[in-house]
């Protein structure tokens, strides 16, 4: 019983860390784009990929819900508040399970940086942008949000996959075992 305290305790904790350890990146790049890329407004980055462009966002991805600060405060608060619940609970098992745990954990650190500027300041900092096609402007948190949503989705899939050849095995065995008796009764 201990050994299962301690286990689950060790988990939530590593949980909790590995969100801090993206809310912290997160907020040093978004420093460092405040403090050397806000005067110059933006600087090469990967010619014709990507430049480093400093855009103050007050909505969601593409500037979505602009000016609805407490809106989106509440929401995401509440989202992030559930989600910790259910990172607290679960306990991961089989691969995919950790795979979408980490996933979660992602999401997790990427949306509690960017909560943490909209309480703040009422914006979130992005600097990344796209040079090779239009897109928004993104930021570090953002990044962890989309890796993390994309996990899930191959977690998601490889758990029906999963579920499916399971469920089809069966079926493969019985009729192996009709086929080796000839179909006869």
């Amino acid at each position: 019983m201990i050994d299962k305290i301690s286990g689950s305790a060790r988990r939530r904790a590593l949980t909790l860390a590995a969100a801090a350890l993206i809310v912290a990146f997160d907020q040093l790049t978004k420093y460092l784009a405040t403090a050397f890329l806000a005067p110059v407004g933006s600087a090469p980055f990967i010619p014709y990929v990507m430049e480093l462009r400093y855009v103050l966002n007050n909505g969601v991805a593409f500037s979505m819900l602009a000016g609805k600060r407490w809106m989106l405060v509440a929401l995401t608060g509440a989202a992030l508040c559930a989600l910790c619940v259910y990172l607290m609970c679960r306990r991961p098992r089989t691969r995919m399970d950790w795979l979408e745990y980490v996933s979660w954990v992602m999401v997790l650190g990427g949306g509690a940086g960017n909560l943490i500027d909209r309480v703040r300041t009422g914006y979130v900092v992005d600097f990344f942008a796209t040079t090779f096609v239009d897109f928004a402007v993104f930021n570090v948190a953002d990044c962890f949000i989309t890796v993390g949503i994309a996990l899930l989705i191959l977690s998601l899939l490889c758990s029906f996959r999963q579920q499916e050849t399971a469920e089809q095995k069966p079926e493969t065995a019985g009729e192996t075992a009709e086929a080796d008796h000839g179909g006869e009764d």
